[in-house]
C-alpha cells in the first residue's frame, strides 16, 4: 500500500482477466467516442497501438496544489516518452486539480500549462494571472450588507422578546440573536466570476472547447452539492451540459474563500437537465439552503469537490482503465524525532539538505491548522486507495505526492502565488528524484502498459523546469558535484532497500 515517500504503485491482476472475472467490459469492447452536443456523436479517438488505456486523477490543494501538479506532470511526461499526458483516455479533477485536468483534456500540454499558469509568458490568450484568484467579492459584500438593517431589527426584537425565538431573555437569546446576524456575513471573501470568464476564454481558443460533450477526451470535474452534500460529477452523462469553466470554479469554490457557485437546470443530486451557468454572483436574496432542496430545473449551489472525497479516482476506475496515475499535492508533515533518525538517513529527498522542523506546535495556530487539514485530507486518501485496490484489482494505480518530510511544500502558503516559480521547480526536481529512487519498483508496473522510464532524462543533472534566471536565488543555485553524488548514492540505496526482501 502507499507509503509516505513520493511515487507509489498499487499493482493488480492483468486488466483483461480482471474485467472478465468481474463482468466488466474488456478494454477492446469499451466505447471510444462520446456523445456530442444535441445528441450528436463526437469524434472517436483512435486506439493506442499497445491497446493500453490510461487515466489521470488530480486532487486539489489551492494554487499551491496546481503548481505542484504542473511541475510533477512536466517531470512525468519527460520521463515517460511513450505517454502524452494531454492525450490520455480519461481525466478527473477536484478543486485546483480540476483546472489542470480541464486544460489537459483540452489538449494543452503540461509545458503549456506551466507557461500559462506559472511562468506567465505563454500566448496572451492562455495566461491565467494570479490576481484572478484574489478579487474581492464586492457584489457579495454589498448584498449581504443590504440585509444587515433587517437582520439587526430581527435580532433586537428576538432578544427583547425572547419568546419570539422560543426561549426567555438571557444567554440563549444572545446566542440566537448573534446566529441571526451571521446571515449578514459573506459566504466567500473572493469572487470566482473573473476566473470563470478567463477560463471560458482559454477553453474557447481554436482546437479547444468549453463544452464537455465536444471534448475528444473524457473529463470529469467533481464538485459538491451544498444542499445535499452529494458529489456532482460534471462531465458524466447527464451532467455534461454545464460549461467546463463553470464546473471548474464550482469544484474549486472552497467555502469561506469563494462563494458557492450557482448552476441552474439541475435535477437535485441525481443529474441535471439542460444545465447552464448563472451569469451573476450569488447574492443573499436567495441564500443556499434557505428553501431546502431545490426542485428539478431550479438553481442549486456547488462548492469544493474535496469536501466529499480527496481524489475521486473511482470515476476512472469504473471506466475499466488499465493504468491510473494519481496526483495528490497535500500531505501531512512528518517532523517526528524518529523521522530524523534512521529512516532519515535513507531519505531520498531531504538527505540533510534542509533544516529539520523539530515541533510543529512552535509554528502556532496556522501551522497546527495546516497539519490538521492535511492529515484529514490524506487519511481519506489512504482509505480510498485501500478501497480502490480491493474493488478494482485489475487496474494498476500509481500515486505521486510530496514527501512527508519535505518542509518546502509544507511551509508554503496553500494560496500563495508569489513563489510559484520556485515551488514549481521544486516539485519538478523532487518528482524526478522520486522516479529515480523508485524506478526499480515502477519499471514492472509501467512495462505492463508498454511504458518505460527514460533513464537518460532522469539522470541528466542539467534539466530544469524553468530557466535559472526565473528562479529565486536559492532555487536556482547549482548543486555541488559532491552533493549530487551523495544524493544519487542515497537514491540507489533507498531503491535497493525497497527491492530486497524484508527479514
Amino acid at each position: 500500500m502507499p507509503d509516505r515517500r513520493g511515487a507509489k504503485a498499487v499493482a493488480g491482476r492483468p486488466a483483461a482477466r480482471a474485467a472478465r472475472a468481474e463482468g466488466r467490459p474488456s478494454r477492446s469492447s469499451l466505447p471510444s467516442g462520446r456523445p456530442g452536443p444535441a445528441g450528436h456523436s463526437g469524434p472517436s479517438r483512435p486506439s493506442r497501438p499497445s491497446g493500453r488505456r490510461v487515466g489521470l486523477a488530480l486532487a486539489g490543494g489551492g494554487p499551491l496544489g496546481a503548481i505542484y501538479e504542473i511541475g510533477t506532470l512536466v517531470a512525468l511526461e519527460e520521463a515517460l516518452p511513450g505517454l502524452a499526458i494531454n492525450d490520455l483516455d480519461g481525466y478527473v479533477g477536484v478543486s485546483a486539480g480540476a483546472l489542470v485536468a480541464a486544460g489537459l483534456a483540452n489538449g494543452m500540454t503540461p509545458r503549456q500549462l506551466c507557461r500559462a499558469f506559472i511562468e506567465g509568458d505563454g500566448p496572451a490568450a492562455d495566461r491565467i494571472h494570479p490576481s484572478l484568484f484574489f478579487r474581492p467579492a464586492l457584489g457579495e459584500y454589498a448584498a449581504r450588507l443590504a440585509r444587515l438593517p433587517a437582520l439587526l431589527a430581527q435580532a433586537a426584537s428576538g432578544f427583547a422578546f425572547g419568546s419570539a425565538f422560543g426561549g426567555p431573555l438571557g444567554r440563549g437569546s444572545w446566542l440566537v440573536a448573534l446566529e441571526r446576524l451571521g446571515q449578514a456575513l459573506p459566504t466567500g471573501l473572493f469572487s470566482n466570476a473573473a476566473l470563470r470568464e478567463r477560463l471560458h476564454e482559454v477553453f474557447s481558443q481554436p482546437g479547444r472547447t468549453d463544452d464537455f460533450r465536444a471534448l475528444q477526451r473524457r473529463l470529469v470535474v467533481v464538485a459538491t452539492d451544498l444542499d445535499s452534500g452529494a458529489a456532482a460529477p460534471f462531465g458524466q452523462p447527464g451532467w455534461d451540459s454545464v460549461p467546463i469553466s463553470q464546473a471548474v470554479v464550482a469544484s474549486a469554490a472552497l467555502p469561506g474563500l469563494f462563494p458557492p457557485v450557482p448552476i441552474e437546470g439541475l435535477h437535485g443530486p441525481h443529474g441535471p437537465h439542460d444545465a447552464h451557468h448563472a451569469h451573476h454572483e450569488q447574492g443573499p436574496q436567495d441564500p443556499p439552503g434557505a428553501h431546502g432542496a431545490a426542485p428539478s430545473g431550479q438553481r442549486r449551489w456547488y462548492v469544493d469537490g474535496a469536501l466529499k472525497k480527496t481524489l475521486h479516482a473511482r470515476v476512472l476506475l469504473d471506466m475499466g482503465l488499465d493504468l491510473v496515475l494519481c496526483l495528490n499535492p497535500l500531505v501531512p508533515f512528518d517532523a517526528s524525532a524518529h523521522g530524523a533518525g534512521q529512516e532519515h538517513r535513507h531519505h531520498r529527498v531531504l538527505g540533510g539538505a534542509h533544516e529539520r522542523i523539530p515541533q510543529l506546535v512552535r509554528g502556532g495556530l496556522p501551522v497546527v491548522l495546516s497539519q490538521t487539514f492535511r492529515t484529514l485530507i490524506h487519511s481519506r486518501l489512504e482509505l480510498g486507495m485501500k478501497g480502490y485496490e480491493a474493488s478494482h484489482p485489475g487496474t494498476d494505480i500509481v500515486l505521486f505526492e510530496p514527501d512527508q518530510r519535505d518542509p518546502t511544500l509544507f511551509l508554503a502558503n496553500l494560496f500563495s502565488y508569489s513563489q510559484r516559480r520556485s515551488l514549481a521547480e521544486h516539485a519538478y526536481q523532487r518528482t524526478r528524484a522520486d522516479l529515480r529512487s523508485r524506478r526499480g519498483s515502477l519499471r514492472p508496473v509501467l512495462a505492463r502498459h508498454g511504458l518505460a522510464l527514460d533513464d537518460a532524462v532522469l539522470d541528466d543533472p542539467a534539466r530544469r523546469l524553468l530557466g535559472r534566471r526565473r528562479l529565486d536565488a536559492a532555487a536556482g543555485r547549482p548543486e555541488r558535484p559532491s552533493a549530487q553524488a551523495l544524493r544519487r548514492l542515497d537514491e540507489v540505496l533507498a531503491d535497493l532497500q525497497r527491492l530486497l526482501p524484508q527479514g
